[in-house]
């Protein structure tokens, strides 16, 4: 998932890019029907140093970028995750020295185009990183962007479904985007505006503190809304996020919500300003039986 490189960009600013924002390749698998990501969640939750211990010989140097991660992390975690758990996510998010891929990058290569047995050797780690990203409160529905270094227009048409089974990094403010150190704002280019509505956001378990990303979970569902082109190599796909109707990703444990929870209307014989109005017109038809009753006993005086 790395962007082509400008030429512009600096060493220090090359370090300091999230290079998940944006990628240099088509979004691969989109239409694809994969088997769903199962079986990982039967893992025990273990230490991360023991989660990445399948990992050693797919990974360049793991324990060092695993010690890193947990260097980084403090001891009490916000969101209530344990240390392990916050430095999973810190993990995902660390860029591995070049030309070595990174761990974000090569699970995501396997979510996408290899058999669910290749990913297997993940199984731990993603126990470790998905019980963790799912501790976290799921953002309100919310319009996030994600960018891609090429012209993705054609295969996008309104009222396509779409499914995007890596984990996916996205930014709330477009403004990040933009940036010379992302897409710019020349070539083919395409940005994806997706209105989501299970995203996770991760700074405050970042390797990169300062950017406010989004993380949409594997197996995210959504139907091109529509397209336009606002400048010379500008393509915009506007896609809103839905709910499956079948298991896409096992979630990490029992009682874990992939989604917010669906809010349940109440009976309208239960609104409380339903009830207050009933109980006035009640109150108002007693008081008008009472005022009746009495009115109607009182017998006329006889004529004098």
């Amino acid at each position: 998932m790395i962007a082509e490189k400008n030429t512009n960009i600096t060493t220090i600013e090359e370090d300091e890019r999230n290079n998940r924002l944006i990628t240099a390749g088509g979004v691969t698998g989109i239409h694809d029907t994969l088997e769903p990501v199962i079986g990982y969640a039967e893992e025990p939750l273990l230490p991360l140093h023991e989660a990445c211990v399948p990992l050693s010989d797919i990974l360049y140097n793991l324990s060092f970028y695993v010690e890193l991660a947990l260097s980084e992390t403090l001891q009490e975690p916000s969101d209530g995750l344990t240390v392990d758990e916050s430095a999973a996510i810190r993990l995902y998010t660390i860029e591995w020295e070049k030309p070595h891929r990174s761990l974000y990058s090569m699970l995501n290569y396997t979510l996408k185009t290899a058999s669910r047995e290749e990913l297997r050797p993940y199984f731990k780690y993603m126990k470790l990183f998905l019980t963790a990203l799912v501790k976290l409160p799921c953002i309100p529905p919310l319009t996030v962007w994600r960018g891609v270094a090429k012209d993705l227009s054609s295969e996008f048409p309104p009222g396509t479904l779409v499914t995007w089974w890596a984990f996916s990094s996205c930014t709330h403010a477009l403004s990040v985007l933009e940036n010379d150190m992302y897409l710019g704002s020349e070539g083919d280019r395409t940005l994806f505006s997706v209105e989501a509505i299970n995203g996770r956001t991760v700074q405050a378990h970042s390797h990169f503190v300062t950017e406010d990303e989004i993380l949409l979970l594997p197996g995210t569902c959504m139907e091109v809304q529509s397209q336009f082109s606002p400048a010379v190599g500008l393509h915009i796909i506007h896609l809103k996020q839905i709910k499956p109707t079948e298991t896409l990703l096992e979630p990490p444990f029992e009682g874990a919500l992939l989604y917010p929870p669906e809010n349940k209307k109440t009976p309208w014989y239960k609104k409380k300003r339903t009830i207050l109005e009933i109980t006035v017109i009640v109150i108002i038809c007693i008081a008008g039986m009472i005022v009746g009753a009495v009115l109607g006993s009182r017998r006329p005086s006889p004529p004098s």
